[in-house]
């Protein structure tokens, strides 16, 4: 057996500089510590070879019969462990905490930040010298890396891939954006619904997230962005070959970058998240990702601020005609080139010298890929749609820290707009209210739903996106606008304000807006003001109290007592940086 100290390869100081193996502490101890980690490893049928001194490389696994977005990464693990074998690495698969969308209540939004501990932890405290981590469904992949980038071992992303494109009746349907308008379809008399539950069967066809784009895509897409994944892998569909194919490259390549490098914090640094700002332009991203790089670049110690977010995206057009801001689904994405064909298109307004987990830099990674489907990846001279029309922060009287708006997605005319404000303090009881044929909403009218933030609801979910009052909808109103200090589906579209901070419940003046007030929006101006004025402002201020807390106990009291505005990324506030890989403390 190899001894403690067998050189091995600095992941910071290039292939020639002797280091050790984290796993070596652990297994190549002489003495008790490593006689009980080696012998509870042979009782799973490891040899003598596993402790010579291979990288482990651990996959972190989001499988879950609970989140059928991820339902198959069983068989992405299998690919992933023939790599690392092949490579000469040892693989030790290990479960992580799964946030399906489809059935956890109240919103994965709220477990982001604990299953991001239970991942930072559990590779803290084992004998890993890589991750491979296998997330796909909207918050499991944000919350894998921002728990990976916190102790910073080398890493790479494989996201699980798009579900099979939906159809029904012969057209293409997707997820998400077409439930939303088959759901207001059935409410205004338009869809029977007996043909609303034949659509439920036709939508979602197999393994894999949404194959809009939506908050899933969104995210996979960005980790390429990033360089966090491998060039290519954010849209072979779920059960397609061709993600196998890149998890058994990936398993290969995190053998080579347990010596090697780099680790997140070389690889997510401040060219890297500008990268990603204007990829999410370019291909009509969910507002979600605002959320989720603010609070990816706070655990690697990166600056990024909401306005940076809002500037880089300014100059960069929709190039990616996809639901819910265009017409195709993944399958034509990837067909059409994926990321790289993207990328490529993008390489101007690119830092094209960040380094990648490929090895090379993007631009070396992207730079001969090509666009097969000129109609679903546009040129930057041909886009779907001009320059800022992405994710816009507003700011005003109404949200100081910021608020966002995807514009692609909301009808143009309303982006200026003045109306009167109809406020609701819970979602459940605007639901109620816009069923209601005598609501007094006209289409000029400002919806406004409050206390749906980080600390209110809490979790702040997925409820941004009001449905139109019915009497509206039955006149053939279907866009409004909507402001609330909830987060809204990647794969949602509308006129439609959200993340307005701070939030209600933590005394933003959302928290002080009336029914009947004057709301001005100008996103041209990125404004978002209520018409009074700052005496008045501060008179309802005084006489405002806060709501009791939402919970007493357990993570959604911990969640509550620390989380972060919207502005911030909503992380918890005591995980904000990282501690790096440090080896715990033998107990005995």
């Amino acid at each position: 057996m190899t001894s403690p100290d067998q050189p091995t390869t600095d992941p910071e100081a290039g292939s020639g500089a002797p280091a050790q193996l984290r796993s070596r502490v652990w297994f190549a101890d002489p003495g008790k510590t490593g006689f009980i980690a080696r012998s509870h490893l042979r009782a799973a049928g490891l040899t003598d070879e596993a402790f010579d001194g291979r990288p482990v490389v651990g996959i972190a696994n989001s499988w879950s019969e609970l989140n059928p977005c991820n339902g198959h990464l069983r068989d992405v693990a299998a690919a992933v462990r023939r790599g690392v074998l092949a490579a000469g690495g040892l693989p030790l698969e290990f479960p992580t905490m799964s946030l399906g969308e489809p059935l956890m209540r109240p919103t994965t939004m709220l477990y982001r930040n604990l299953m991001s501990i239970d991942v930072e932890e559990t590779l803290r405290a084992n004998p890993v010298d890589a991750v491979v981590l296998l997330g796909g469904c909207d918050k499991t992949t944000p919350a894998q890396l921002m728990g990976a980038a916190s102790v910073d071992l080398p890493t790479l992303m494989v996201t699980g891939g798009p579900m099979v494109s939906g159809s029904f009746r012969g057209e293409p349907i997707g997820s998400g954006t077409d439930l939303w308008r088959f759901s207001e379809d059935v409410r205004s008399g338009q869809m029977s619904s007996t043909d609303f539950t034949e659509a439920e069967s036709c939508i979602h066809r197999s393994a894999g997230h949404c194959m809009t784009m939506g908050t899933a895509s969104t995210m996979a897409c960005l980790t390429e962005a990033l360089g966090i994944q491998m060039s290519g892998g954010a849209a072979f569909q779920a059960v397609d070959s061709g993600r196998r194919q890149l998890a058994e490259r990936s398993g290969r390549r995190a053998v080579h970058m347990a010596g090697h490098g780099p680790r997140p914090s070389a690889v997510l640094t401040r060219q890297a998240f500008e990268n990603a700002a204007r990829a999410n332009a370019a291909i009509g991203g969910s507002t979600n990702a605002v959320l989720h790089l603010l609070a990816l670049a706070g655990r690697v110690g990166v600056d990024l601020t909401l306005d940076d977010l809002d500037r880089l995206g300014r100059d960069v057009p929709l190039l990616v005609d996809l639901k819910p801001s265009g017409t195709y689904l993944m399958a034509e994405f990837e067909q059409a080139g994926g990321m790289p064909a993207l990328l490529h298109e993008l390489l101007p307004l690119l830092h094209a010298d960040a380094i990648t987990v490929d090895g090379p830099t993007l631009g070396d990674a992207v730079r001969h890929a090509e666009r097969y489907w000129p109609e679903v990846i546009r040129g930057l001279d041909e886009p779907v749609l001009p320059s800022d029309t992405g994710t816009a922060v507003l700011r005003g009287n109404l949200c100081p820290d910021g608020a966002v708006i995807k514009q692609s997605a909301a009808e143009p005319r309303l982006l200026k707009h003045r109306g009167r404000a109809l406020v609701f303090d819970d979602v459940e009881s605007y639901l109620r209210a816009a069923e209601d044929p005598a609501l007094d909403v006209d289409a000029d009218s400002v919806l406004i739903v409050r206390n749906c933030g980080p600390r209110g609801y809490p979790g702040m979910p997925e409820i941004g996106n009001l449905p139109i009052p019915v009497r509206l909808l039955e006149s053939g109103v279907t866009d409004m606008v909507r402001i609330s200090d909830a987060r809204m589906s990647g794969t949602s579209y509308g006129t439609v304000i959200l993340h307005a901070a701070p939030e209600a419940a933590a005394g933003g003046p959302l928290a002080l807006v009336r029914n009947g007030d004057m709301v001005a929006l100008d996103v041209s101006s990125r404004r978002l003001d209520v018409e009074i004025d700052d005496a008045e402002l501060e008179r309802r201020r005084a006489e405002w109290s806060q709501p009791p807390p939402s919970q007493d106990r357990g993570w959604a009291k911990l969640y509550v007592d620390h989380v972060l505005q919207a502005d911030q990324g909503a992380d918890l506030d005591f995980l904000v940086g990282s501690s790096g890989d440090a080896v715990p403390r033998v107990p005995f």
